[in-house]
């Protein structure tokens, strides 16, 4: 048996040479930025009523993840629980709340450290892993859809906010999906 390698024609060329059409499979490392098509999403989970917040923005800096959470955390009213991502640094003392954090990367010892118990009562509660089990439900929910295009992707993403909080498909959720804005 032979195996034939054929090739396809070339499709005709990108009509608008100031928006190239997008690099596929997140080939770039690092936080991604709306100019490098990869916009970054943040979340916020409240972990008492569940209640997850998505957010698109244009890039993912200190200024931009503090201004996040000024708009939706009030302030002294709760504990803000983060990764050690050097972004968070400075919440504490500009927002007058109560923040810790745990370190995904390797500590002096060498351990990794995902979760934390602070208060010693058996239960690790400084954690973020309602955030990024949240962030997995939303990239899960946008694989279906094979590429949103980075001008759509904050209806998506407020769509499956929605229909995350709302926990049933009701006719008045549906309405208010429809509503212009």
């Amino acid at each position: 048996m032979s195996c034939t390698k054929t090739r396809g024609k070339k499709s005709t060329p990108h009509r608008q040479p100031e928006d190239p059409p997008r690099r596929r499979a997140n080939k770039r490392k690092g936080h991604g930025t709306y100019q490098t098509d990869r916009p970054p999403i943040f979340s916020i989970v409240e972990r008492e009523s569940g209640t997850v917040r998505f957010f698109v923005r244009e890039r993912s800096d200190a200024e931009t993840c503090l201004g996040v959470i000024e708009t939706t955390v009030p302030a002294g009213a709760a504990i803000l629980y983060t990764d050690d991502w050097s972004g968070y640094h400075g919440v504490e003392s500009e927002l007058d709340t109560a923040h810790a954090s745990v370190r995904h990367g390797r500590d002096e010892v060498g351990e990794r450290e995902w979760a934390r118990d602070d208060d010693g009562d058996g239960q690790r509660e400084v954690h973020c892993n309602s955030c990024e089990g949240a962030g997995a439900g939303l990239r899960t929910y946008l694989r279906t859809f094979r590429g949103v295009h980075k001008k759509n992707l904050q209806d998506y993403v407020a769509t499956y906010e929605a229909m995350t909080n709302a926990k049933r498909i009701t006719p008045a959720l549906i309405q208010r999906m429809c509503r212009p804005r």
